[in-house]
């Protein structure tokens, strides 16, 4: 982590022998992160709405081991015109947080990390589509995290049909961006990069 380099080199040296210090944020894309810039303006189309097989799920990680979580609750669409995204967002309860450790559940909605009685959601909206290939596009949008916006850009694939879009997309920022800094302890450094995995079905109003 930034914060402790040294620190936690000595602790990945010293736990070597008990688990690895490979971060699996290196096995994934690292969003480009710039200042907030305009919604997507939709030029018509039909409105897509997210729908209960949707899932947002993250992993973080420190220098014995990693957790795994998702976001119980949230809504969300995208427009579609003539087959092609044109705009979307969604908005989490962050309350509906939830993680493999009931512990880690607590802390992670207290002020060291989500800080959710300050900030009860999560919010996040494209600013563009970019197609790349027949179902690869980059997607930009504002998310407002922690009380902090920031454009993030990440690889998405994206299908869409007549009765359903699916957007897929991992990748991972870094959370000191949006001011959640908890460093863990000493020994067992919390890592900046969180991974983020998108899983999205929406269909048509």
């Amino acid at each position: 982590m930034n914060t402790y380099p040294l620190l936690s080199a000595l602790s990945c040296s010293a736990l070597l022998t008990l688990s690895s210090c490979k971060n699996p944020a290196d096995e994934t894309v690292d969003a480009e992160v710039s200042e907030a810039g305009q919604a997507a303006i939709s030029k018509g189309g039909a409105t897509y709405t997210f729908t209960d097989a949707s899932t947002i799920g993250f992993t973080g990680t420190k220098v014995t081991g990693s957790h795994s979580g998702e976001f119980k609750k949230f809504s969300g669409s995208f427009t579609v015109l003539d087959g092609e995204p044109q705009s979307g967002n969604f908005t989490i309860d962050m309350d509906s947080t939830t993680s493999d450790s009931e512990k880690l559940t607590t802390h992670l909605k207290n002020a060291d990390f989500f800080n959710v009685p300050k900030f009860p959601t999560t919010e996040f909206v494209v600013t563009e589509f970019v197609k790349k290939g027949e179902k690869s596009y980059t997607l930009s949008g504002n998310l407002t995290l922690h009380g902090v916006t920031k454009n993030i850009t990440f690889p998405t694939t994206i299908e869409v049909g007549d009765s359903l879009i699916k957007v897929n997309a991992e990748f991972d920022i870094k959370r000191q961006e949006f001011g959640i800094s908890y460093p863990g302890k000493k020994d067992d450094l919390i890592r900046d990069e969180v991974i983020i995995k998108l899983a999205l079905e929406a269909k048509p109003n």
